[in-house]
């Protein structure tokens, strides 16, 4: 049975886009789930929680820029059972402008993952703060968009374009995409602005809104810089607990 393929995007910086992938790859994994954490962001945050730069030598871009190099061929195992990473390079910033033009740029990713798509129960995909062409390889390769939304005053900035952009990857190169649902991050639930903006989430995208908020910690804060998920370095934290949920819900919505 071939992987369900979750594709994590906003366009919007500082959102928890990438600490939302890691964890909600490796709460997969931790449950026996075969997972797959794919890095397309040229930050390539998610890649340096599990490896040094200097240990990645191929990665993403070579596969996107390049037909002869197999997706299979950059795969790597994590230290996390059950969770492996497609890693990606500041080389991938290159990447818009070398799928500019070619007949088949929205789809490199689509068509790199048919060979592996059976060997996984689960895939996410971490993506750039942007709408261009690696976040629409992205989005033509998922079955579902989970978007992450900041608990903050200018949360909902932007997302009208994020929903367009769906409705246009709907309308052509695939019309299976789903809205898998909305987290609210870095919440804060000691302010009323807060609270505030989760009720104009709620208004906005209705039931689409996971019940799991993520709120401000610390632990996941610091995790990264130790190479580790939240799970192996605080599993007591909230952040752990709060992104245990979240694995659940999404369980539940993709089956």
């Amino acid at each position: 049975m071939a992987a369900v393929v979750i594709a994590i995007a906003n366009q919007k910086g500082g959102v928890g886009k990438t600490t939302t992938a890691v964890n909600l790859a490796a709460a997969f994994a931790l449950k026996n789930r075969r997972t797959l954490l794919i890095d397309l962001d040229p930050q390539a945050h998610s890649s340096v929680t599990f490896y040094a730069p200097e240990e990645i030598t191929t990665s993403i871009y070579d596969v996107l820029a390049d037909h002869r190099v197999s997706l299979a061929d950059v795969v790597r195992p994590t230290k996390v059972a059950n969770l492996c990473l497609v890693p990606a390079k500041i080389a991938l910033a290159k990447l818009e402008g070398n799928l500019v033009g070619q007949f088949d740029g929205p789809y490199r990713l689509k068509d790199a993952l048919t060979n592996v798509k059976n060997d996984f129960d689960l895939i996410v995909i971490d993506t750039p703060p942007a709408l261009g062409i690696t976040t629409v390889n992205a989005l033509v390769a998922a079955n579902y968009l989970l978007v992450p939304i900041q608990a903050s005053y200018y949360s909902l900035e932007g997302t009208d374009d994020l929903l367009e952009t769906l409705e246009r990857i709907r309308a052509r190169p695939n019309p299976g995409l789903q809205l898998l649902g909305v987290i609210v991050t870095l919440y804060d639930k000691r302010t009323n602005l807060a609270r505030d903006i989760y009720k104009q989430v709620r208004a906005v995208f209705g039931d689409k809104v996971f019940k799991t908020v993520i709120g401000k910690n610390v632990r996941l804060e610091e995790s990264p810089a130790y190479k580790e998920t939240i799970f192996s370095f605080a599993p007591d934290s909230s952040g752990a607990e709060e992104y245990a949920q979240l694995a659940r819900e999404v369980m539940q919505r993709v089956s």
